[in-house]
């Protein structure tokens, strides 16, 4: 059966949250509220927040809630440290398939690697010819 989160850290619709880390036209620490639950195993959270974004399959672990924060703030509890969503939880560690590196960031945090932004050029080359 798959990994589910715990009952306490599973967040309801309604519930108000705070930005753990910078997100996608979010400042860390901009407050909001969870408009919509999705999911089975992976469960994803859209949020609506102070600062007009609303965005959608955000990850519980980029989300505080506002006792959680304060207790941050107050340096009494440690938030897990996260670099961003484009951050990667280890299952790429060693699989670059030779290339040098290099690539691309898409606006929403996925990093594209350059032997796919090569093979794309490729065939839109191909079919214009």
């Amino acid at each position: 059966m798959a990994k589910t989160a715990s009952d306490s850290q599973i967040l309801r619709k309604g519930a108000k949250v705070v930005a753990r880390t910078e997100l996608r036209d979010v400042p860390e620490g901009t407050t909001g509220k969870v408009i919509l639950v999705a999911g089975f195993s992976w469960i994803r959270y859209w949020v609506r927040f102070d600062n007009g974004e609303s965005l959608g399959t955000v990850d519980r672990k980029f989300l505080a809630t506002p006792d959680e924060w304060q207790r941050f703030l107050n340096g009494d509890e440690e938030l897990a440290s996260t670099s961003g969503p484009s951050s990667s939880d280890g299952d790429d560690a060693g699989a670059d398939d030779g290339d040098a590196g290099g690539g691309k960031t898409t606006a929403n945090g996925t990093f594209v690697p350059q032997k796919f932004l090569d093979r794309a050029a490729a065939a839109r080359a191909r079919l214009a010819a």
